[in-house]
């Protein structure tokens, strides 16, 4: 099998130390510095959550990516993209800030522990800021491979809006699932917020109370491959991946942990492109 992967594209709801180390922010840390090591591009994106600390971590606004607006719901949301560097792994991140989503110092659940009312279109416009960043940098991106349940609005909106962009046109998706799939529904309205352009309800497949179980439903019936990222996926989240016929790397503990995952995880991108 050949070398054919020159560009991947990270979709992170977390990456380390933005967010306190976890399973999916210390993927999200070291997965695209072991791939940038293997002499591919990388770019990798992630919210810009309250609780990131721009002082701290030196994050500046990217004036010639900032200032489109993306509609969601017939409202207007102004787009701004950040940029910060984690200069010990040569890694750039960049984060997709909007000031009514994103500035809440908790993720997804206030201080009562509450779900926010719009992490639905939290969710919704996570992925098309990514997605219209990426197209104005005109970089054309092999692989794309989204962790977390923020980003999984995304296998739709790149196989069904972009899909004949040619920065998107080749693209393949991977989805990662861990064990943080949302229990709660989403706002009343999700689903019909999630179309736009050319993408429609029958394209969703959405109707009613959307909750975790749905929206993972969704990524996984766009996407081109899925990797088991934790031990404790949701049984129905892993069951709809097992029936899906796409092809699985399972999860593996001790590849995890001395660092060997990066290797597997770069033979799967090579295996679906």
């Amino acid at each position: 099998m050949g070398d054919t992967v020159k560009r991947v594209l990270f979709v992170n709801s977390e990456i380390y130390p933005y967010i306190p180390e976890s399973p999916i922010s210390k993927v999200g840390r070291t997965l695209p510095q072991g791939i940038q090591e293997k002499r591919k591009e990388i770019r990798a994106f992630m919210p810009r959550y309250g609780c990131v600390n721009e002082r701290k971590f030196s994050l500046h606004e990217v004036i010639r990516l900032s200032g489109m607006n993306i509609i969601i719901s017939d409202t207007d949301r102004p787009l701004s993209i950040k940029v910060a560097s984690i200069s010990a792994a040569r890694l750039q991140v960049y984060f997709i800030d909007n000031d009514d989503y994103f500035h809440r110092k908790q993720l997804y659940r206030d201080e009562k522990g509450h779900f926010f009312r719009d992490n639905g279109e939290r969710a919704i416009f996570f992925a098309r800021g990514v997605l219209e960043t990426v197209k104005k940098q005109r970089w054309a991106p092999d692989i794309v491979h989204c962790h977390g349940w923020i980003s999984q609005v995304l296998p739709l909106y790149l196989k069904k809006a972009y899909k004949d962009d040619p920065i998107f046109s080749s693209s393949k998706v991977v989805l990662s699932l861990y064990d943080d799939t949302p229990k709660a529904t989403f706002e009343a309205g999700f689903a019909d917020a999630v179309p736009f352009g050319p993408i429609t309800k029958e394209d969703t497949g959405l109707e009613g109370p959307v909750d975790g179980t749905l929206l993972a439903k969704l990524a996984v019936r766009y996407a081109d491959g899925i990797i088991m990222g934790a031990p404790g996926i949701d049984k129905g989240v892993a069951a709809i991946a097992e029936e899906s016929g796409l092809p699985i790397l399972p999860f593996d503990g001790a590849s995890m942990e001395d660092g060997s995952y990066i290797d597997r995880y770069n033979s799967f991108y090579e295996s679906i492109l």
